[in-house]
């Protein structure tokens, strides 16, 4: 089995010079989209592989998944919430983020929550530092947030975001929203499209 993998992995690397490159907006006239599903996954350099996993498993309730072996390096995968965490053993520590400073300016990645007093409640347990914050928009919805980072200095948020509707900016034929996963409302009212109906 791993000598199959291990003859699956080809890496590839194209200069941009091979085709002409496409100006912005040309895809949109000629009717074309990436063929694009959903996120798949998000990688993470760590200090200590165990470390993480266990952050991942405990606190965010993550599983453990097979990797395939011809990965030949430390590492691990696990998914839950139809999304892929995979973690990578660090070269050089060096390349991680600071652990201290919470910014929620910051890079992250955020998770859609359905009880926010739940969560702080759990990351009170696992004795996790976090930021709390509420915002609101024009119309005073409100959206509550909890950012922490994950032992390798990476920021997470936790949010309540499907309090706010999704307005497009431009063609909501565009907004690819699969049936099978939680999706934040679509406001179909009140996009640039329908305001230049």
């Amino acid at each position: 089995m791993e000598k199959q993998w291990e003859s699956n992995i080809k890496a590839e690397t194209r200069s941009k010079e091979e085709k002409p490159t496409k100006k912005r907006g040309e895809e949109e006239a000629e009717g074309h989209t990436p063929p694009l599903m959903a996120l798949n996954h998000v990688s993470r350099l760590c200090k200590a592989v165990k470390d993480s996993i266990d952050f991942f498993v405990e606190v965010m309730g993550f599983v453990l998944i097979e990797r395939p072996p011809a990965f030949h390096f430390d590492g691990a995968w696990l998914f839950n919430y139809g999304i892929g965490i995979h973690l990578i053993q660090a070269k050089d520590g060096d390349h991680l983020p600071d652990t201290d400073r919470l910014d929620p300016m910051d890079n992250h990645i955020s998770f859609q929550c359905e009880d926010m007093e739940a969560m702080e409640q759990r990351l009170e347990e696992y004795n996790v530092k976090y930021m709390k914050r509420t915002v609101e928009d024009k119309k005073g919805t409100a959206i509550d947030q909890l950012f922490f980072k994950d032992p390798d200095g990476y920021m997470i948020e936790i949010c309540n975001c499907e309090n706010l509707k999704l307005v497009p900016a431009g063609s909501l034929g565009k907004i690819k929203l699969p049936l099978d996963r939680h999706n934040p409302p679509v406001d179909l009212d009140n996009g640039s499209d329908a305001k230049s109906k």
